[in-house]
């Protein structure tokens, strides 16, 4: 696909479009460039005057008052991401630089960062030439921007750093020489315009937007599978009990519930039985996993208006001849919006864990032990359950909120930071928990609806059991279950257990829009 950044119209589902295509090619638009010169031109005025203006003639942080003589304002800017390029730890992932590249662009494209068109267009060139950024993943507070982790991507511009190139690490200097491309000689302002931003943070929630959405699509489905196995009802989703009580999300995960165990025979089979009511983790589904469509819904619009943003400072107003001082670099929002989709997701696995359980447990009817014939002599899928247990006990660690702390830097004067860097970081871990889990109980409520033969399971979850047995065959004795799980987790991942049900019934997840 090809991606055109104009400064204000990029979204969530154009970047996931984006990250899905290998061969993505970006562009910017003539009207975004013609902005981008004109406050280019304002802030070369500014720099030739006698007025101190923050960043363009001035010192950094607690040096903000400290005045540059004009010829060295380019030596004051690389010396500015020499020093702030000071991050530690392993790399960040190459899509997640890739993103920072795409959201810097697309922000300084706004027109009020004072930036040269030649600096877009060598990032875009660099983009293209498939030279990334090697940056370290610590080193962020959360605001006066990114600083470290963009001062890392930032350095390749001027030809120093570390880059990859096919996987491949090298230094950037060569990798431009190879590219045909030359280092840029920053002009006033340019590096402060390049690592005041909130691209880290980002970044690591338009990823978990993406991520989290085929998440929650295979937790419904295997949510909707475990149902049939246990022999739960499905009138805890009837559609009017969720008209009194009308969350979108819970709306949604209600009628995809509905949709997927349509025509079912293991339901119909026993609507009369004796149990009045079921337990939570199956009777509570649309309320648990509709919070989490919701909590996606409203984190998404923060990040649309976030990645639209312009995020550093000072900031240029060439129309109204104005700089202003102000704190667009802070991250609260992105901090907030990272630790809000932790919690919502280590709620998915928190619920799936306990439905696993149920399974696990048997019945003295249908389900045996563990899901398997002799029980005792085999474990059966009993460990699965302690694996789950594990996964989501870590998430308990990983959710706690990062944007509740706060260490006050630059001498004092940066005194509230947002710490949504360490809320980045970590939601990816909890992601992943919660993709193993889901798959833990797609292998158990497969297993588990195998012992309801004779009766059909509906078309939806049909179609789920299907992927699953791709994958894992029927458990029939003690065998080594690690591959089974890792296989699924892929397919999660991949959207396998979402596209099958699809090819099946069509589409089934609303998508709530906040």
């Amino acid at each position: 696909m090809h991606l055109e950044l104009t400064g204000e119209h990029l979204t969530v589902g154009a970047l996931a479009e984006f990250l899905a295509d290998e061969n993505a090619t970006v562009g910017v638009s003539p009207e975004a460039i013609k902005r981008v010169s004109r406050c280019a031109d304002f802030r070369r005025h500014l720099a030739l005057g006698e007025k101190a203006y923050y960043g363009i003639n001035t010192g950094f942080g607690r040096f903000s008052s400290t005045r540059i003589d004009p010829a060295r304002a380019g030596e004051l800017q690389v010396n500015l991401l020499r020093s702030h390029a000071s991050g530690a730890g392993p790399d960040l992932p190459v899509d997640i630089v890739t993103l920072m590249i795409v959201l810097r662009i697309n922000s300084l494209l706004r027109g009020h960062s004072g930036v040269s068109t030649k600096l877009i267009e060598l990032l875009v060139d660099v983009f293209h030439a498939g030279i990334t950024p090697v940056v370290p993943c610590y080193g962020s507070v959360g605001a006066s921007g990114d600083l470290a982790p963009l001062a890392h991507l930032a350095l390749v511009l001027i030809g120093e750093g570390q880059v990859d190139v096919g996987g491949k690490r090298r230094d950037a200097a060569s990798a431009l020489r190879e590219a045909g491309l030359h280092p840029l000689a920053l002009e006033a302002r340019e590096g402060l315009a390049l690592i005041n931003g909130t691209q880290m943070m980002s970044a690591f929630a338009v990823r978990a937007l993406v991520d989290l959405r085929r998440v929650v699509e295979s937790a419904v489905c295997a949510a909707a599978m475990s149902v049939e196995a246990y022999r739960a009802t499905d009138r805890a989703f009837d559609a009017r009990i969720h008209a009194l009580k009308p969350h979108p999300g819970s709306r949604s995960v209600a009628s995809a519930l509905r949709a997927l165990v349509v025509d079912s025979e293991i339901i119909a089979s026993h609507r009369n039985c004796d149990r009045v009511q079921d337990p939570y983790s199956f009777r509570c589904i649309p309320q648990v996993l509709g919070a989490v469509v919701d909590t996606m819904a409203w984190t998404q619009t923060w990040v649309e208006r976030e990645i639209n943003a312009v995020t550093d400072n000072p900031l240029l107003f060439p129309d109204d001849d104005d700089v202003i001082s102000g704190g667009n670099f802070h991250g609260e929002h992105m901090a907030i919006a990272l630790d809000s989709l932790a919690i919502a997701a280590a709620e998915v696995a928190s619920i799936a864990e306990r439905r696993i359980d149920k399974l696990i447990e048997g019945d003295d009817d249908v389900l045996p032990r563990c899901l398997i014939a002799d029980a005792g002599l085999n474990s059966g899928l009993m460990i699965s359950q302690y694996l789950a247990a594990a996964l989501v006990s870590e998430n308990k660690v990983h959710a706690h909120p990062a944007s509740v702390d706060s260490i006050p830097t630059s001498m004092g004067f940066e005194d509230h930071v947002s710490m949504g860097s360490l809320g980045a970081l970590k939601l990816p871990r909890v992601i992943d928990n919660v993709r193993r889990v889901v798959a833990i109980e797609l292998m158990c409520a497969a297993q588990a609806l195998e012992f309801h033969r004779g009766l059909a399971p509906g078309r939806g979850v049909a179609a789920v059991h299907a992927a699953v047995r791709e994958r894992v065959p029927f458990i029939e004795h003690d065998t080594v279950l690690a591959p089974y799980v890792a296989s699924l987790v892929d397919a999660i991942a991949g959207g396998a257990i979402g596209d099958a049900v699809r090819g099946a019934v069509g589409s089934f997840m609303e998508w709530v829009q906040d």
